[in-house]
């Protein structure tokens, strides 16, 4: 290996983990809405429906924008929608520490959902360009970002506002955002530079490996995988910390602990999916994370304290390692849309996530927490479908040998 490639490649590691970086300054931010919920109940005498519908906001104008962005964008690539993105992040945190009404509530989780929008499909581009054709370990890598920012958020919260019982006192995180800000600028810079240098590379090939009936297929199976997944996932953000306190009456500072121990397993997981997919097949590790999750979904809401932690741990490592196999197999079945593959998953997540805490939260105001978490814990067998997958790596390996040949 020369010099320059040496170089080149420690640059590329470097552009990764500022991207994953920024991802978990991000997600940091956004777990923060979630994590005050006990707080924001309390004070605003909130019922789970309303804790709902503040999800729903945020997840919607999240999902919306997503897709749309990233097609746009794999035309006409704007690095720069980066810090702008953070910007909106930032604006919501402010929104959402000085928010003294229901109202004023939805706006700071819509604007938290307008910066998450912006940020993914974009992060999602900048961290594939840097990956030296390690495609599920960059995604994997920037998403283990997000997954590390999602589950410190929580740990913060508790620390700092749950402890003190203290709104306002999100205001001391705003400076992550402006940390946050400045990093994506220089991620832009860079993205910018090597956006010109790649237009005097030669074209990719853009040719489906399957046809159009089979691809259309194989993301409609994608697309029920990820609605099992982030259904149950959605159950466990917004509603572990009521279901601890309801069934087991924690305090709210240790439930969100709790918390804080299953979003930390959902980060291990998806860095190990990615590198895993990698080296054995994507489509091996989406079977596995969905369906093995379910034995240990299934037996979370019948278990003591103890056994929840340890439940819930399994689920989140099990669980959480399909996402990054699932967008890096979906960028393979569509090559040349990274963008708007990325924004469209991303986009299906947030949407899910948002619909699953609406209806969740009504279903739980009509019977109860355990009743939900006993009814989700079905959803991961839903993973048995994964077999109707088509072989997106073996087609891709022959195509290229042909092309060789």
């Amino acid at each position: 290996m020369s010099i320059q490639q040496t170089n080149n490649n420690k640059l590329y590691i470097n552009i990764m983990l500022m991207v994953a970086g920024a991802h978990l300054v991000n997600d940091l931010i956004q777990s923060m809405l979630t994590a005050t919920y006990p707080l924001l109940e309390q004070k605003f005498a909130l019922s789970l429906a309303q804790v709902g519908c503040i999800t729903l906001v945020y997840q919607i104008t999240a999902s919306i924008l997503q897709p749309a962005i990233g097609l746009y964008t794999d035309k006409h690539p704007k690095p720069y929608l980066l810090p702008l993105g953070m910007a909106a992040t930032t604006l919501g945190l402010i929104m959402l520490a000085l928010a003294n009404s229901f109202p004023l509530l939805l706006v700071s989780a819509g604007l938290l959902g307008v910066g998450s929008s912006t940020f993914h499909p974009e992060g999602s581009r900048v961290a594939r360009s840097a990956s030296g054709g390690r495609f599920g370990l960059a995604q994997s890598t920037f998403q283990v970002g997000g997954n590390i920012g999602s589950s410190l958020g929580p740990l913060l919260v508790s620390l700092v506002v749950l402890h003190y019982n203290k709104q306002v006192y999100i205001l001391w995180f705003v400076v992550i955002g402006l940390i946050g800000i400045t990093l994506l600028s220089r991620i832009s810079a860079w993205s910018t530079t090597h956006l010109k240098a790649s237009i005097k590379r030669t074209p990719l090939d853009l040719t489906l490996p399957f046809s159009k009936q089979k691809t259309i297929l194989a993301l409609a199976i994608l697309g029920i995988l990820i609605f099992s997944k982030y259904f149950y996932m959605a159950s466990i953000t917004n509603y572990y910390s009521f279901y601890l306190i309801e069934k087991f009456h924690l305090e709210n500072s240790t439930a969100v602990l709790f918390l804080f121990l299953f979003l930390s397993s959902v980060a291990l997981g998806t860095f190990l999916g990615g590198p895993i997919g990698d080296r054995i097949g994507r489509k091996y590790v989406i079977w596995f994370s969905i369906l093995g999750a379910a034995p240990f979904t299934l037996a979370l809401p019948y278990a003591n304290l103890f056994w929840t932690a340890v439940f819930s741990v399994c689920i989140g490592l099990i669980l959480s390692s399909a996402f990054a196999a699932i967008v890096v197999y979906a960028q393979e079945l569509i090559p040349g849309r990274v963008g708007m593959i990325a924004g469209l998953f991303f986009g299906f997540m947030f949407g899910m996530s948002g619909i699953a805490a609406a209806v969740l939260g009504y279903a739980a105001d009509q019977t109860s927490l355990e009743y939900i978490f006993k009814f989700c814990s079905f959803l991961p067998l839903l993973g048995i479908i994964t077999a109707f997958l088509p072989d997106v790596e073996s087609s891709l390996n022959t195509a290229i040998n042909h092309f060789k040949k």
